[in-house]
This record gives structure tokens, sequence and C-alpha cells, in this order.
């Protein structure tokens, strides 16, 4: 009897001492807190992810009324402060000429034979007019702005609208009369603010429209002009010698072109963009 008792007891310290065992054993916090803040990361980076195409789609469907099509050719009427002129193509200018252009900056007459570069490049210099002119004409959108007006966070988001934009260029332009312009063949539009809506619906108006730019299909990548030491902006206004803006006759000798006939001129389809 006294063995089967001391059995008993025995075990029974066993169990209790197993049980103190357990339950002194400490829970796994850190794990637990490390899962969590997992859980709490892979949220926060769903949300952002989630947020930032909610924005993209919203920000297109509110430009779809932008985009220019048989029935809407040009959606920047539509556009408060948007300038309009009627420019012909084609007449160009030697690199020595200057052109008196009737609009500043100019969006559209003679301009030198070669293009600026307009595949989304930030031009951290202002570029001589009359090359920036003859890509509008290839159907760029070139952003101007007075860089004694525009710098720091405002110019981050206009270079953003421009770099490595096809057909887009952007460029210091001093001595402008508003912070920012925005220039597209026959067509400007001056504003105050980078943050102005009307900045993405000239873009998306005007960019490559078909029924707006004269040189259909031209190529906005030029093998001749040096993207990154190009033709410097002049300062001083044209002089009498300037290339008026009816082309004249003496530049158009010198360079075989014909009135309106563009030397450039590509394939009169619009490429699939």
């Amino acid at each position: 009897m006294t063995s089967g008792k001391k059995t008993k007891a025995t075990r029974s310290s066993v169990a209790a001492a197993r049980s103190s065992v357990v339950a002194k054993k400490p829970k796994p916090w850190g794990t637990i807190i490390a899962v969590i803040a997992v859980l709490a990361l892979a949220g926060t980076v769903f949300g952002y992810a989630y947020a930032q195409i909610s924005e993209k789609n919203q920000r297109e469907a509110a430009l779809a009324k932008w985009n220019p099509s048989e029935e809407n050719k040009d959606p920047s009427d539509q556009i408060q402060g948007v300038v309009k002129k009627d420019y012909k193509a084609g007449k160009h200018v030697q690199p020595t000429q200057r052109v008196a252009y009737d609009q500043s900056p100019p969006f559209g007459g003679p301009h030198d034979g070669a293009w600026a570069n307009c595949t989304g490049i930030v031009y951290p210099k202002a570029v001589r007019t009359e090359n920036m002119v003859h890509a509008l004409e290839h159907g760029a959108v070139w952003i101007a702005y007075n860089p004694d007006r525009i710098s720091g966070e405002p110019l981050d988001k206009l270079k953003k609208k421009a770099d490595g934009q096809q057909y887009t260029m952007l460029s210091p332009y001093p001595g402008l009369d508003k912070p920012i312009a925005l220039q597209a063949w026959g067509h400007q539009l001056k504003v105050e603010s980078a943050d102005d809506e009307r900045i993405d619906q000239f873009i998306q108006s005007l960019r490559r429209n078909q029924y707006t730019y004269p040189e259909i299909g031209a190529a906005c990548d030029s093998n001749t002009f040096d993207i990154d030491n190009p033709p410097p902006f002049v300062v001083e206004a044209p002089g009498a010698d300037a290339v008026p803006m009816d082309g004249g006759t003496e530049d158009q000798a010198e360079t075989g072109n014909q009135p309106g006939v563009p030397s450039d001129a590509a394939p009169t389809t619009q490429p699939s963009s």
C-alpha cells in the first residue's frame, strides 16, 4: 500500500512539475510582432499600389475627352486660353539666320532645317528658337518656362511631363512673360502654375495630333542635332536682316525650298502610337 501511495504521489509530483514548465514557457512575441509587421507592410504596399493605379485610371479617364478623333479633330478648342494661328509649313532658314517671329515663344513659321530632338528631352539650357519650332512641325509639344519664375518642385513636375515622353521637349525660355508656355504647331497656351490641369489637356490634345500638324509621320529623333551641345538661345531681338514670317524669297533661294512644301516631308500616313 505504501509503495502504491508513493508511486501515485510521484506521478502527481511529475505532472505538477510538467504543468509548471508548460505554464512558465514564454510566448513567441518576437515572431508574432514580426508577422504583424509584415502583414502591415504588405497592406501598406498593396494600398499604395491600389491608390496609384486608381489615380492613374482616373487621370486617363479625365483626359479621354482630349483625345483627337474624326469627330473631335482639335480638342484644344475646348481649353480656355489656347491661342491658335495658321502657319505655312516647310519654310527653312540657314543655321546663321534668325526669324522675326510674331510670337514669343513662337509656335510656327520659318525655322531651321535641323529640328531639335524631341524624344522626351529635358534641355537644361535655352535652345535656339529656330530649331525648336521645327520640332513642332513634326508633331511635338514644347514646354517652355521662365527660369526666373519656375524652379524646384514646380520644375520637377514639368520635367516629369517631358522626360522620356516621345514628341515632347522642355527647355527654359529667358524673358518669358508667363511662368510656363506650351507650344504645338499653330497652338499656344500660357499658364501660371505647373499644377494647372490645362497643361495635360494641351499635351493630350495636340501631341502628334494628325489633324493639327503639317508633317504627319515625321521623326522626332534628329541625327543632325546635338542634344548635349545644342545651338544656344539668342537673347537679343532679331535684327533688320531677320527672315520675315512669310519666309521672304531670299531664304527660299538659299535652301531650295518652295513656299509651303516641306523638304523633309515624311510618309502621309500616321504611324501607330
